[in-house]
């Protein structure tokens, strides 16, 4: 079994996906659909998949539980829902009891989008974390670099949550710098209940002419810092398209990856974190 833990889907005609904005991301601007994806996977050798959030609606992730419900590819979903609002336990009982429910894995929101650098930090987001931690979930982290400290700060006032941190926190690839990302992304990973997504390199490398040795050092990194049983392979499909394609992808995460730790990095971390 070889899992894609992160990819998204959309369908333009049921709602927008208004980050979509501007020239570079125009190749974006189409519906991309569980058809769309089989035949990356196929041709990749991905057997099974995790489906994540894309925007911040409460209608989507339902339609993603019966998404995985309806297509043996897809094993797990990571969902949204609000976690400051005061009945967020009861929410997240009601998802688990909707029609693929028991897909639902973990929950996201995009704090990289939020203005406090904190927010993860704030009382009634805290609250939503511990209720997450008692229905069992998990809680992806999709942060940019200088979000690491209060995502670290989180985890560690959360030790029965494990955190999943998507696209190694977006370090800055394209400028080849390693710090202060380096440094901030190995005190997350110094928390036990953390694990990390080989996930987003080429596009935060430069999207037309990144090579795999520009992804090396944060691969390096983050194997170092995470080891194989706490690092998961993902696509990031269809975001990805705008670098290279779904096989452009997994071929550059298997070159960065030596042969003794694939068999976690692109099968066990994923499986057993997300209960798959």
């Amino acid at each position: 079994m070889t899992v894609d833990a992160h990819h998204h889907v959309w369908d333009l005609s049921v709602r927008d996906q208004d980050w979509i904005t501007g020239p570079g991301l125009q190749p974006l601007r189409r519906n991309f659909t569980v058809e769309d994806l089989q035949p990356e996977t196929a041709a990749a050798g991905v057997t099974r998949t995790v489906l994540v959030q894309t925007v911040t609606v409460p209608e989507e992730t339902p339609e993603f539980l019966a998404l995985a419900a309806a297509h043996d590819l897809i094993a797990g979903v990571v969902g949204w829902t609000d976690l400051t609002r005061p009945d967020v336990a009861e929410e997240l009982a009601r998802l688990r009891a909707l029609p693929g429910g028991t897909y639902l894995k973990g929950i996201r929101h995009q704090v990289q989008g939020e203005p406090d650098p904190e927010w993860l930090l704030r009382p009634d987001v805290s609250r939503g974390l511990t209720a997450v931690a008692d229905a069992g979930l998990v809680y992806d982290l999709v942060v940019r670099a200088h979000q690491l400290p209060a995502a670290a700060e989180a985890a560690g006032s959360h030790p029965r949550l494990t955190f999943v941190l998507d696209h190694l926190g977006k370090p800055p690839i394209a400028s080849g710098t390693l710090e202060p990302w380096a440094t901030a992304v190995r005190a997350l990973a110094a928390l036990p209940n953390t694990v990390c997504k080989l996930s987003g390199m080429v596009t935060e490398a430069d999207p037309a002419s990144w090579t795999v040795d520009d992804l090396r050092p944060y691969a390096e990194t983050v194997l170092d810092a995470f080891g194989p049983d706490r690092l998961m392979f993902g696509s990031d499909w269809p975001v990805c398209v705008l670098a290279g394609t779904y096989g452009e992808v997994f071929d550059a995460a298997t070159q960065v990856i030596a042969p003794a730790d694939r068999t976690a990095v692109f099968e066990t971390t994923a499986t057993r974190v997300y209960g798959l």
